[in-house]
């Protein structure tokens, strides 16, 4: 089943979590601490309200707000997805930032790869989202396993596939994390 179709099926804590773990794995280009989005995550395990999502969103942004993230078009995509997240898990809301979520982690991962912003529009990732995979590159082709693998966890196991789901997410931050590491570093020398 294609990512899109996947994303079209999730329910709400699906849906969220995909956000979540898209957010969650492009935290390096914000320079926050990798357990800054515990709280959302800890939400979406305790069916937490809307207002108690809302509060720990706030708290969220707030402390991202003062972590210093460097300059680019991925950063500024991360930081739109943040800005994006509803304040409360509704269906409609949720479904639309997770679509959204899900362009821009791919667009992200296409960018750092090196390619140049209109090789990374939303046209090109969408069809690897629609499931034309010919040629993609590695780490592009990774997100996007990755993006599945959450939403099929959730749809599987409900609560219960959230733990994987964090893992799934956890290890896309490291790579990420590598990722923009390697390229300061190219910068430097």
């Amino acid at each position: 089943m294609s990512l899109v179709e996947l994303i079209a099926q999730a329910d709400e804590r699906g849906l969220a979590a995909s956000g979540l773990a898209c957010l969650d794995r492009c935290l390096p280009l914000l320079g926050a601490d990798d357990e800054i989005l515990r709280p959302l995550w800890a939400g979406l395990a305790d069916d937490a309200d809307a207002g108690a999502w809302g509060e720990r969103l706030e708290q969220v942004r707030g402390r991202i707000d003062h972590a210093q993230a460097g300059p680019g078009e991925a950063v500024l995509l991360a930081r739109r997805m943040l800005a994006a997240t509803p304040s409360a898990p509704d269906a409609a809301e949720v479904r639309s930032w997770a679509d959204a979520c899900s362009v821009a982690a791919l667009r992200i991962h296409r960018l750092l790869e090196g390619a140049a912003p209109e090789e990374a529009d939303a046209a090109s990732v969408g069809a690897r989202r629609e499931g034309r995979t010919d040629g993609m590159s590695p780490l592009v082709a990774a997100e996007l396993r990755r993006q599945v693998a959450v939403l099929e966890l959730l749809s599987e196991h409900g609560a219960g596939g959230l733990r994987r789901a964090l893992e799934v997410s956890t290890e896309g931050r490291r790579v990420l994390r590598a990722v923009v590491s390697r390229r300061a570093r190219g910068k430097r020398g």
